[in-house]
């Protein structure tokens, strides 16, 4: 039994008289422990695919099961607890709580983990070691993109789910990021679906979904994936 399944999952959205399918008839399955890279181009649906496996949006038709329970059919006192004990997001926008340290955002994850988390440890590994007083305003975008990575993965989740996770970074930190998540998924079998337009990232991914027109355009299944290392970003 695969840890996600999608099943002819569809989202439409009504824009006066048409229908927008932003999801068409998904279908693909993600095994436990899998490293995998949704690839396609702006508009193609891998948002919008990200925000139903994570329950931050409801789906127009289909089925969508994580661990065996159809997640779709939740209310949504039942995704809030799924999103909060399942799932570590890591978005394009930040969501860092502007009178928050850096190290207090990462430390609002001990409410959801009832005990405390160490966040200078989970800032030094993202690579702001030093930087764990610092406020939002006083960060750049990358170093605000690394905060809401550092928190993500403090959480420990079962599932983590990655919008362009290094879009806001420079190649050399990019590559730090990708590793860090890289070895996450592989040492603690942590699930890791990373919506990206680099194609680089699937070479070494497990698996390499291709999403176009809300449709899933082809199935990858890497059989020999590279090191990190081994890439040049």
């Amino acid at each position: 039994m695969s840890l996600i399944e999608f099943e002819n999952v569809t989202k439409e959205y009504k824009i006066g008289t048409n229908t927008l399918k932003a999801a068409n008839n998904l279908n693909f399955t993600v095994e436990e422990g899998e490293f995998v890279v949704v690839l396609g181009p702006s508009g193609s649906g891998k948002s919008t695919m990200l925000n139903l496996l994570g329950g931050l949006d409801t789906l127009s038709s289909g089925i969508i099961r994580v661990n065996r329970e159809v997640i779709s059919d939740y209310d949504e006192k039942q995704l809030t607890k799924y999103r909060a004990k399942n799932i570590g997001f890591i978005f394009q926008s930040y969501n860092l709580i502007s009178n928050l340290t850096a190290e207090e955002n990462v430390e609002l994850i001990s409410d959801i983990k009832d005990k405390k988390v160490n966040a200078k440890e989970y800032l030094d590994m993202v690579g702001l070691k030093g930087h764990s007083k610092h406020f939002p305003a006083e960060l750049s975008g990358g170093e605000q993109q690394r905060v809401s990575i550092a928190r993500a993965i403090a959480k420990d989740p079962s599932l983590l789910l990655c919008d362009e996770p290094t879009g806001a970074l420079d190649s050399n930190t990019g590559g730090l990021i990708i590793k860090l998540l890289h070895d996450i998924c592989k040492e603690k079998r942590t699930t890791v679906v990373i919506v990206t337009h680099n194609t680089k990232l699937a070479e070494i991914a497990d698996k390499i979904i291709h999403i176009k027109n809300g449709s899933v355009e082809e199935i990858e299944v890497n059989d020999a994936p590279k090191d990190v290392l081994e890439i040049e970003w």
